[in-house]
């Protein structure tokens, strides 16, 4: 009869702080020395830190109705950003772009100007950090060179941290897709091509003068306006409501308050409008609009029947797009 073997004791496993765990595949086994798999051990935590959703990810960032509106309704913008300490050493300038060619999360020109895109998937719950990481690989990039995709450290620094507070955030659209290259009228081959394949599938948009987060866009059977706004939620719902139900929520003839979405954190009030109204002609009755919503904004007596009823009509066609 065969004799048993005994079990050799075996060595401590190294204790590693739960900081210094790196990172692993999901089934391999997790290096704290638990014995489990790095899925059921520290990457647990490491995915919950990375899907942990942060709902206003601009909140405290200068024009953050505009970053929204620049990640979920402009095709084709661009807007100079402002380092706190200023500009590193061979980098001239540092600006946000909606998309970049390739859906490169981030691109450093031949001259070291970095282009960092926001119309990208993200890793985490956190697109603030997500896009402060891409930034901080872009100004370390060799010029010349596009930024890859790449998983985060969950604790890393947001663009909160990185960009000035006081610097003005000044978005410009654009008809196109240009401001991919720093030579764009005498692009040839591939290079133009995409450039024309991406302009033709740009939807005509244009921003409203003077009203932070307000941008009119063009559509086949109607045009529309799309107005991310800073207020609470339910001051805002109730305002639209009052301004509904007196009648007073157009923006002129053949023009109506189709409903709101969610975006980042923030309420999005759209308008259909007639397919001859264009930017030009949307400015003045949008700028007299946001004279009477301040007004209504700052009632606060209770709802009246038709107005609750107004604003019911408001929320059932509210949809959430982040």
């Amino acid at each position: 009869m065969a004799k048993k073997r005994r079990p050799q004791p075996q060595a401590a496993a190294p204790q590693i702080k739960d900081g210094e765990v790196p990172v692993v595949g999901a089934r391999e086994p997790c290096p704290c020395g638990s014995g489990r798999r790095y899925k059921a051990c520290h990457g647990r935590q490491a995915a919950h830190a990375a899907t942990e959703l942060v709902q206003r990810p601009f909140e405290g960032l200068p024009g953050e109705c505009d970053w929204v509106a620049l990640r979920e309704l402009v095709p084709a913008a661009t807007a100079e950003l402002t380092l706190k300490g200023g500009l590193p050493e061979g980098v001239p300038s540092v600006t946000l772009a909606t998309v970049l060619p390739m859906a490169w999360p981030a691109l450093r020109r031949d001259n070291g100007a970095v282009l960092l895109g926001l119309q990208n998937d993200t890793a985490s719950g956190d697109l603030s950090r997500d896009l402060a990481d891409t930034l901080q690989r872009a100004l370390a990039t060799a010029p010349g060179n596009p930024v890859p995709a790449e998983r985060h450290s969950a604790d890393g620094p947001r663009l909160q941290d990185l960009l000035d507070p006081d610097a003005t955030f000044e978005p410009t659209v654009h008809t196109g897709f240009e401001f991919w290259v720093e030579d764009a009228e005498n692009a040839t081959g591939e290079v133009a091509a995409s450039l024309e394949r991406a302009n033709a599938a740009a939807i005509p948009t244009a921003r409203i003068p003077g009203l932070e987060g307000a941008y009119w866009c063009e559509a086949p059977e109607k045009n529309h306006l799309r107005w991310v706004t800073a207020h609470p939620e339910e001051q805002l719902l109730d305002a639209l409501a009052r301004l509904h139900a007196a009648g007073a929520a157009s923006l002129g003839e053949g023009t109506r308050l189709v409903g709101s979405f969610r975006a980042h954190g923030l309420v999005v009030p759209v308008w259909d409008l007639p397919s001859e109204m264009g930017a030009d002609e949307v400015a003045k009755p949008a700028a007299a609009f946001a004279e009477r919503l301040a007004d209504a904004l700052a009632t606060d007596t209770p709802l009246t029947p038709e107005e609750r009823r107004a604003r019911g009509g408001l929320t059932n066609r509210q949809v959430t797009l982040s």
